[in-house]
């Protein structure tokens, strides 16, 4: 059991943070709900209520779908694009999609490599673009829910002020939903761009997002 903690211990790190910072999150938005509830003369609800509230839901998909998105381009750009002496990208004679010699596929694939790697044909070529395919799917995922679950807060608050509620297409068609949508995406792509500069110049010792203290500034896609 030690073991396989020590083995994982990246993932169950993050993982405990998420689950933390979710309770932190559910909390507080309960309680801003309720305030918000009372300053307009409408009801609180319990804790399990808002767990399953649109206003709880529209707030988690909404940083869900910009996360992944980010993540499924920079997957999808690193393919071609590169950042010289950037520990976030390829070295620029690797730009592409690389041999299936390099990529270990096919007739090239070891004795231990995934069998779908091995066998050819739509199943490698499946498993090839797994990575990319499965972060999309998250992505358009998140973001269907988050547009779903923000229809439904924005006509219960309509309700409230008995104005007219708006068809899911409406919803997508408002400028609120585009300003929450869009501040997302935008400090996700300045994350990205900035790590991938940063990474020129800056160091971490002994981290794999680091090139190695002592490297050159135009060694491009070494790890630490």
């Amino acid at each position: 059991m030690r073991l396989w903690v020590r083995n994982s211990s990246l993932s169950l790190f993050f993982f405990v943070l998420f689950v933390g910072a979710t309770i932190g999150q559910t909390i507080a938005g309960q309680k801003v709900f309720n305030e918000e509830a009372l300053a307009h003369g409408g009801e609180t609800i319990s804790y399990w209520r808002y767990l399953v509230s649109s206003h709880f839901a529209e707030a988690m998909a909404e940083n869900w779908q910009s996360e992944y998105l980010q993540f499924t381009l920079f997957i999808l750009a690193t393919v071609w694009l590169i950042q010289r002496g950037s520990n976030e990208s390829k070295p620029p004679e690797d730009a592409g999609r690389e041999s299936d010699r390099k990529q270990l596929v096919g007739e090239h694939a070891q004795r231990n490599s995934p069998r779908w790697a091995r066998v050819g044909g739509w199943r490698t070529r499946l498993y090839s673009n797994s990575l990319l395919l499965v972060m999309l799917a998250v992505f358009f995922a998140s973001w269907l829910a988050q547009s779903i679950a923000g229809r439904n807060e924005y006509n219960e608050e309509q309700r409230d002020h008995g104005e007219a509620t708006v068809s899911w297409l409406g919803y997508l068609a408002r400028s609120d939903f585009w300003e929450k949508t869009l501040q997302n995406w935008q400090s996700e792509f300045l994350a990205v761009g900035t790590m991938a500069v940063f990474t020129i110049y800056l160091r971490q010792r002994g981290s794999p997002e680091s090139k190695p203290v002592g490297a050159p500034h135009n060694q491009t896609g070494t790890s630490g």
